[in-house]
């Protein structure tokens, strides 16, 4: 490691033993590439203030905007500020994630660690640790304390020089509507997603938020191009501590943005698993009738449709939302099932067959049997959990539900969380988190429009549990049949949840509950699709993409390439096959609509063979898609 400061107002620069004192207003940092430029001032004019601005390939991206923080009972630290050291390093590695979008990720950049201290009394020293991607800019605050602080305030901003574009989100499942920088809602969601001209996409977000208070954006009230970082509530630690990190991801598309989302991943810690052979992605069917019954049906399906698990949602273990519900033991709340449910019969079965069991247990009875329910499940045999409607956004519920994850490590637990969480990029640290919700998915019935959105913002975050459905009547509302398995590739998950609200044609019908409403599998040759779907991928290539109209996603897991493509509006375009290796034959399968056909889906399938020559033409009708499967012809 060396010490250094690259700037362009020196004031001096003495070389004392081993290290450098530096006394300068600004550093400046590179990308890798060059192409991205990080400046951190002390004092820019007449101003005292620590802020910073970055720009791209030339370009003012973000405009010198503040930095700081705030804790109770003290003044704000920013101001007055003297630049006492530089540390710069550079990284370039790959690393091999447990399963993925891709099968291996680089994570390469310039990192600075600015040590900082204030002029005047009370003469605090904090450290800013800045990295400079050739994806984007990452930082955060390093605070050293010998006593107990409270940080009520953090006085990050993101300044913008013109009315850009913006697709805002004011809570995690809610719609996204298109905006602008002056019209940010309070309380906007990360990752934040902007145009800033037809070759430049921002996303501002937060990367390994574990232990503090989530963040989301407010814009000023004073200037209506400047964003404000805010935090959840209060922050308190007794000890050293550093903020999560504070990014501006840049992209020349909306689909490139999507397709450098591990950028998030590389911001976190590295795998603490040691043993990951537990951890298994796939794919789910929901059992919506409590019943032993239709447990032992859906385990029939799992292993007849190549699905590797079953969940059981609310309702086994009682009212969700009782308190006196226990999930130590089956007893099935009356208002969704009738049972009888022999929940142990049913895993055993399922274990029998090669299906494995997820359980959701709701917060109120997490926080309270957390410890008991852990042990109790691993010696049941159960694969997972489901933890539902859980408290997030403090520090407290924050460092809660993440010790939740660790200790479901503990008894080799994999983890869904549903409802407002949205990734920052744990599942890096604890791969047994495997996806989570914080998604609009399809309990909310949104149409290819909003899925189109939720692809290319939401999705930069991480995995998304978006409850896949099929054979419900509202379908036809939110797209088509085709659009439906095009989803299921375009919206990553490594538990993918399919058949949401459907059951299988042996599991019984319910009066009441979801199983009285959900519709019957039919065995149609649509199936077909599901059967092969893989949930992990060997590699990503988002081919195009405009965000809210349409989008193109092409996978592949070994040889075999799978396409998704989603469209708002008619649309009609060209994909090469330029992907696939070259000198190798292939044979696509393709999974269109066809309003003319008189089944239930209306899906055509039909075959043909490709190669990387090949060039399909493509027509979708109006919130239609395509599935695509392509895989090598064997000699």
């Amino acid at each position: 490691m060396k010490s250094t400061t690259i700037g362009r107002l020196f004031l001096v620069l003495c070389l004392i033993g081993n290290g450098l004192i530096i006394q300068a207003k600004e550093v400046k940092v590179l990308s890798p590439d060059k192409k991205i430029e990080l400046t951190i001032s002390t004092g820019l004019k007449n101003e005292n203030e620590l802020s910073y601005s970055i720009s791209h390939l030339g370009s003012l991206v973000i405009a010198f905007s503040p930095l700081g923080l705030e804790f109770e009972n003290e003044k704000l630290l920013s101001k007055d500020l003297t630049l006492v050291s530089a540390e710069e390093k550079m990284v370039k590695e790959n690393w091999k994630p447990v399963y993925g979008e891709k099968d291996n990720y680089l994570d390469h950049y310039k990192e600075v660690t600015i040590q900082l201290k204030e002029n005047n009394s009370p003469y605090r020293s904090f450290s800013l640790t800045a990295r400079v991607y050739n994806e984007g800019v990452a930082f955060k605050y390093n605070v050293l304390t010998n006593k107990e602080v409270t940080l009520i305030r953090e006085h990050t901003g993101f300044k913008f020089t013109k009315d850009h574009p913006s697709w805002v989100a004011g809570a995690a499942q809610s719609k996204y509507i298109k905006g602008s920088i002056s019209r940010t809602s309070k309380g906007t969601e990360r990752p934040y997603v902007i145009e800033m001209d037809q070759n430049r996409f921002l996303a501002l977000g937060e990367a390994a938020l574990v232990e503090h208070a989530r963040m989301k954006f407010n814009r000023s009230p004073k200037d209506s191009l400047l964003l404000n970082a805010v935090l959840d509530g209060k922050v308190t630690y007794k000890a050293n501590f550093s903020t999560p990190w504070r990014y501006v991801m840049i992209a020349e598309s909306a689909g490139k943005l999507l397709e450098n989302n591990s950028f998030i991943l590389n911001l976190n810690h590295s795998n603490a698993i040691k043993d990951v052979s537990w951890i298994k992605p796939g794919k789910v069917i929901r059992e919506v009738t409590l019943t032993t019954t239709g447990g032992k049906a859906c385990v029939d399906f799992a292993a007849r449709h190549n699905l590797q698990y079953i969940e059981f949602d609310a309702g086994w273990y009682g009212h969700e939302y009782d308190d006196s519900s226990s999930a130590l033991a089956v007893n099935v709340d009356p208002s969704r099932s009738k049972g009888p449910l022999a929940l142990q019969e049913i895993i055993a079965y399922g274990k029998s067959k090669g299906v494995g069991v997820i359980l959701y247990v709701n917060q109120r009875a997490l926080s309270k049997e957390l410890d008991e329910i852990l042990p109790l499940f691993q010696s049941w045999g159960v694969k997972g959990m489901k933890y539902g409607f859980v408290n997030v956004g403090s520090q407290k519920s924050t460092s809660w539900l993440h010790e939740a994850v660790r200790k479901a490590a503990d008894h080799q637990l994999m983890v869904d969380i549903h409802d407002e969480y949205r990734p920052t990029g744990y599942s890096r640290t604890y791969p047994n988190l495997l996806t989570q919700e914080g998604i609009r998915g399809e309990e909310e019935s949104p149409d290819n429009h909003q899925v189109l959105i939720t692809m290319f913002t939401r999705m930069v975050a991480g995995a998304g549990d978006f409850t896949n459905c099929y054979f419900i009547p509202g379908i036809t509302k939110m797209g088509s049949h085709a659009s439906q398995m095009a989803k299921s590739i375009c919206i990553y998950s490594p538990w993918q949840f399919v058949y949401w609200y459907d059951r299988p044609l042996d599991s019984p019908r319910q009066i009441g509950g979801a199983g009285s409403t959900a519709s019957v599998i039919e065995e149609i040759p649509d199936l077909s699709f599901y059967d092969a779907l893989p949930t992990v991928w060997n590699d990503t290539k988002v081919i195009d993409g405009k965000i809210g109209e349409y989008g193109t996603i092409a996978r592949r897991s070994g040889d075999n390439w799978y396409v998704g493509t989603l469209t708002d509006k008619p649309i009609s375009f060209e994909l090469p096959l330029r992907f696939l290796t070259k000198n190798t034959a292939y044979e696509a399968t393709i999974y269109a609509d066809d309003a003319a056909l008189t089944g239930p889906t209306k899906v055509t399938i039909k075959q043909m063979k490709v190669n990387t020559e090949t060039i399909l033409k493509i027509k979708l009708m109006e919130k239609n898609g395509q599935a695509i499967v392509i895989r090598p012809l064997k000699h």
